[in-house]
């Protein structure tokens, strides 16, 4: 068989199992609704992290099987693009849409991947065989770049010749925007049906920025500076600034949602793709992985206790005004200062974290191969799918903080 027939026939497998899959999310979504309790918002947080991002898009499979709906979306980096996908499409679309966008940005930028059952093979073998073969893959992406996604600049930047701040980088992402404004309507991500956050940084003020379809017109730019870390990714200018990666500063997009005002009932699924939690490394090349755990973890549970305790006293203070008399509430100037200050709304987070695998290296954000993508979907999948297992978890908080955690790997 030709190399364009194995690719042919790979094509092939790949549009089956997205019909597949596009069968079986809609069954398990007639058979396997859950009724919310009257949350204001149902928010999707995700995080930034490469080619971890597939987990995101496996955990938005499972929310879609139980009928659950966000109505505001937040995302950084990768999980800027997944923000994209889902809020750009129907959602009887959007699980087809996410396959199909990482169907094909795990592909090489020029040549044909393996043959499905070759790659397939490689994968699962033994350890030490599957990670020299997810090594291979990820050196692949330095060197050829990913289809739709990023392409080595040629000849390369110089080190020491300054050109312009949208050419400052090893790749190009103008593949990207092509691939975005085909599997995406702007129209629809603008039209207010869906809340669309994308955070980012300005290179200039070194100040994080949010880009959100409430306050203006979001477009594939919004998009790509979201996700533009250098130096591999080039700044990118919208209105005149530039813009780099919003993970730089908080790879998480939980504070924005979080502390919102008006403030609103709100259940969360904070998807993180990078645990703070992890092995203490015993090499060079495991330091290297552990590195990113750390920076790219943007402490998710040290930010939802300290919401936590914010939220407590916001409650309490509610609870004491309620005590005080109404007249002496409207003339006193520290209780009007209270009463902009109390708050008595639940929050609900549900965190649920990416577990790095063993043979996984410190290239695992930059690791596009068709497998590891897959499990990374599953595995996205099978933890949502524990998570809403627990119908009592998605009760809306009582007691004095209003506010509550749950996740299914706290403890292991």
């Amino acid at each position: 068989m030709s190399e364009i027939e194995n690719n042919e026939a790979g094509q092939s497998g790949r549009a089956a199992r997205a019909g597949k899959r596009k069968k079986e999310a809609e069954a398990s979504a007639s058979g396997a609704s859950i009724q919310l309790p009257p949350y204001e918002t149902i928010a999707l947080m995700l995080q930034g992290g490469g080619a971890l991002g597939a987990y995101q898009a496996g955990v938005y499979q499972g929310l879609h099987e139980a009928n659950i709906h966000p109505n505001w979306i937040a995302g950084i980096s990768i999980g800027a693009l997944n923000t994209a996908i889902i809020a750009g499409n129907a959602p009887e679309h959007r699980v087809t849409r996410l396959l199909e966008f990482w169907e094909t940005i795990c592909q090489p930028a020029y040549g044909f991947p393996l043959p499905a059952f070759v790659e397939r093979a490689l994968f699962d073998s033994a350890d030490e065989v599957r990670k020299a073969f997810t090594a291979m893959q990820a050196f692949g992406a330095l060197v050829e770049g990913q289809k739709g996604f990023f392409v080595p600049r040629f000849p390369p930047p110089s080190p020491i010749e300054s050109t312009s701040p949208q050419t400052a980088s090893y790749y190009d992402t103008t593949p990207l925007k092509a691939t975005l404004e085909r599997l995406c309507d702007f129209d629809r991500i603008n039209s207010g049906e869906t809340r669309v956050s994308v955070g980012a940084v300005n290179v200039a003020t070194g100040n994080f920025a949010y880009f959100d379809n409430t306050q203006i017109r979001l477009r594939a730019e919004h998009f790509i500076a979201s996700g533009a870390l250098p130096p591999g990714f080039a700044a990118v200018e919208i209105d005149g600034q530039f813009y780099w990666d919003g993970g730089l500063m908080s790879n998480t997009p939980l504070y924005e949602v979080a502390q919102a005002t008006p403030r609103r009932d709100t259940l969360a699924f904070q998807v993180d793709l990078w645990s703070a939690r992890g092995p203490v490394p015993d090499s060079i090349v495991d330091v290297m992985g552990r590195v990113k755990d750390v920076q790219f973890s943007s402490r998710t549970r040290l930010v939802t206790d300290q919401m936590q305790r914010a939220q407590r006293a916001r409650n309490v203070l509610q609870h004491v005004l309620d005590l005080v008399p109404e007249d002496v509430r409207k003339s006193n100037e520290w209780c009007r200062l209270a009463e902009e200050l109390a708050c008595s709304k639940r929050y609900n987070i549900v965190h649920l974290i990416y577990r790095h695998k063993e043979y996984e290296g410190h290239y695992k954000d930059y690791q596009f191969g068709f497998s590891t993508m897959r499990e990374h979907w599953e595995s996205g999948l099978t933890d949502i799918r524990r998570t809403l297992a627990h119908r009592d978890w998605l009760d809306m908080p009582n007691g004095e903080s209003r506010f509550i955690t749950h996740d299914i790997h706290r403890g292991e």
